[in-house]
């Protein structure tokens, strides 16, 4: 398949037009495992997160923590990559 007819595809399963900005957010019990997780598995899947991209946020008893990440996504490939292995992870409760 070229690459013009896989780019029509992937439009076609995705209301997204890529590259575009994404944020991602993972949740999960507060703990320190669970931002190294998520950054780490981040920068498997976007080798140049930006300063900033990350931002974290306890929930108001403390119990758990949001982490959101911006990417610049390149592809609905590289995103469901991204959610796989999020959900995979032992730490994360889930992500959206």
């Amino acid at each position: 398949m070229s690459d013009e007819n896989q780019n029509n595809s992937e439009q076609q399963e995705t209301l997204f037009e890529f590259p575009c900005e994404f944020p991602i957010k993972a949740m999960g019990k507060t703990c320190p495992e669970l931002e190294c997780a998520v950054v780490e598995i981040m920068n498997r899947h976007v080798p140049d997160l930006g300063e900033g991209a990350i931002k974290m946020r306890p929930s108001s008893n403390g119990n758990y923590t949001a982490i959101t990440v911006v990417i610049r996504a390149q592809s609905k490939d590289q995103l469901d990559s991204i959610y796989m292995e999020l959900t995979a992870c032992e730490h994360v409760t889930f992500a959206i």
